[in-house]
């Protein structure tokens, strides 16, 4: 008999008390703590601020914060847009697809969640490769417009929710 690979469940939930033993014990690389943030930097957040979860079997492998709040001006002139920022996955979960999924899941869940959303816009910083050709391969498109981060050069990326 051969052995099958267990697919895993993967979905995107907001943010529960439950989840935070295993968000507070997300690690990331040096390199990637320059262009994210744990997600226990968020236990306090501000009004037009959600946490989402990445689950796999629903266990936290991934985060990310919307924005609803002012910020979103800064990237958009769409009243309706929301701010995606914060995204990373834990270290010991990356390579297996969950940044993927969960970008894929995300215009979806938006629709369901934020129904009167028809954009997500974000800000990608010019060396990070890896975010720009995820977000790239989920669907998210380059506005061509540019800003000067604390990093240096930022892309703004969008994609629009049908």
């Amino acid at each position: 008999m051969g052995k099958f690979k267990q697919v895993e469940q993967v979905e995107l939930k907001h943010f529960s008390s439950k989840y935070m033993h295993e968000l507070n014990s997300f690690v990331l690389t040096e390199e990637q703590k320059q262009f994210s943030a744990l997600p226990s930097k968020f236990e306090e957040i501000n009004e037009g601020q959600y946490r989402v979860v990445i689950l796999s079997d629903n266990t936290p492998v991934g985060f990310f914060l919307l924005n609803s709040n002012e910020r979103v001006k800064k990237y958009s002139s769409n009243l309706n847009a929301l701010l995606l920022t914060a995204l990373s996955i834990n270290h010991t979960e990356q390579g297996k697809g969950y940044a993927k999924q969960g970008m894929t899941l995300l215009g979806e869940f938006v629709k369901a969640q934020f129904p009167d959303c028809d954009e997500i816009v974000l800000v990608v910083d010019k060396d990070n490769i890896p975010a720009q050709k995820l977000y790239l391969k989920v669907g998210f498109e380059d506005t061509n417009e540019r800003l000067t981060g604390r990093l240096g050069e930022e892309i703004i990326m969008r994609q629009l929710i049908k």
